[in-house]
């Protein structure tokens, strides 16, 4: 029976809240911190404590960025300057399965793309900023580790909730959803109840959009797991990304 992975985004997706989920749905944080320590990259600590959103308790992540370290010696602070292939040579070079690169690199290219698209720019001109970042390298090469720790067969999402406003990024104020997120998600459902901020981040769309076979309702399984991922902003809903792991059916012939 294959084990099935649902997304409910009803209030939207980002990095953190995708690590916080799946660690909450019962991923050993030990076996994790190996898995990301085989990135071989310095300069973050991890956060990782249950915590409460509007009445659920879920478990909250975030990677600490630490100034006193530089990763490989190369750029100071957030490292702004690297480029699709800097950060594919990272995921190469590491010690992760085969199958956690393939994962991680196909995320970071739907950004790159999007990235290159709206910008005008061929993708070995693309400098990533956030998605570059530590951060963000932890975030995606941590959810590909997850879902292959977890065992997962085949992933599905809800609809997204993207929110709405404005947003300032490193290349000014953008309208929500971001342009490069926007472009992520094309062929994916989306919708906006008027909560004035950005619920869906470039990362947190790449994600969900790298790893879904489909978009919808929760299809049929045998559910096992819940968990549920914080977010850092104070909603007028839970700010939580859900999840819920499963066994698909085969329907029996009688």
């Amino acid at each position: 029976m294959k084990k099935i992975l649902y997304f409910d985004c009803f209030a939207g997706i980002s990095g953190d809240m995708t690590i916080g989920a799946l660690l909450d749905l019962g991923v050993d944080q030990e076996q994790f911190i190996n898995e990301i320590e085989k990135l071989h990259v310095h300069g973050y600590e991890l956060e990782m404590d249950k915590s409460m959103k509007k009445g659920i308790t879920g478990t909250n992540f975030h990677v600490h960025l630490t100034d006193h370290h530089h990763d490989h010696g190369e750029h100071h602070h957030h490292h702004d300057h690297r480029n699709l292939f800097d950060v594919e040579k990272i995921i190469d070079d590491s010690g992760l399965k085969d199958s956690v690169k393939v994962m991680s690199k196909n995320i970071f290219r739907l950004v790159a793309e999007a990235e290159a698209k709206i910008h005008g720019k061929p993708l070995d001109q693309v400098h990533f900023h956030e998605v570059g970042a530590i951060d963000s390298i932890i975030d995606i090469v941590g959810a590909a580790i997850c879902i292959d720790l977890l065992g997962v067969d085949e992933v599905y999402a809800s609809p997204l909730h993207v929110g709405t406003g404005f947003v300032h990024c490193a290349h000014g104020v953008f309208p929500v959803p971001a342009p490069a997120t926007l472009e992520i998600l094309k062929g994916a459902p989306i919708y906006n109840k008027g909560i004035e901020t950005e619920l869906v981040t470039p990362t947190g769309a790449a994600i969900v959009k790298a790893l879904s076979e489909g978009f919808g309702d929760v299809p049929a399984m045998e559910l096992e797991r819940i968990g549920y991922g914080l977010g850092k902003k104070d909603l007028d809903i839970p700010n939580v990304l859900r999840v819920y792991l499963g066994e698909k059916k085969t329907k029996k012939v009688v």
